[in-house]
């Protein structure tokens, strides 16, 4: 991996978010979650370069970001696209050790953890969260999306790092 901009990236916000799947990960070297992300968004606000990520509570994942200052984003190539969905969009781990299963390699980074299958990876510090509440939905047809109460927090990352491996 080496250190790139963030503006070296050749693709959108919304390529990365939506078609190069993703993963948040979140935690330690002794204990970390990994789970898709296809909610957020890349920017700028309060003079850093950010990450927006949307996670329910439900989620494992979400316990480690309330609890630590660090997370990693990272993307992936289509021929992870199987064992991204199939391991970190539909399992959880609290159930099931996700890195074994999918064989990925975990890379401890900057105080934070990635996976060297990653095609980008940036690394985030927790700035700010904010609980999402369906009253400031103005579009009602985001109520379905909560039809059963579980509700997002967005969290804010400030991008710290960004790391692109070649291999």
């Amino acid at each position: 991996m080496k250190e790139i901009n963030i503006r070296d990236i050749k693709k959108s916000a919304t390529e990365l978010i939506n078609d190069c799947w993703g993963l948040v990960t979140a935690g330690n070297e002794e204990k970390f979650n990994s789970m898709t992300v296809s909610w957020g968004a890349l920017g700028e606000i309060w003079n850093m370069d950010a990450a927006f990520i949307f996670i329910r509570h439900s989620r494992y994942t979400y316990e480690f970001l309330e609890n630590g200052g660090l997370f990693t984003l990272s993307f992936y190539d289509e021929k992870y696209k199987g064992a991204l969905g199939r391991i970190y969009g539909s399992k959880s781990g609290r159930d099931t050790d996700k890195t074994a299963e999918s064989g990925f390699t975990p890379v401890f980074t900057d105080g934070a953890v990635t996976y060297a299958e990653a095609k980008y990876t940036l690394v985030c510090r927790v700035a700010a969260s904010q609980e999402i509440e369906a009253a400031g939905f103005i579009d009602p047809s985001i109520n379905g999306m909560y039809a059963g109460g579980d509700m997002h927090k967005m969290f804010v990352g400030e991008i710290l790092k960004v790391y692109e491996n070649d291999a």
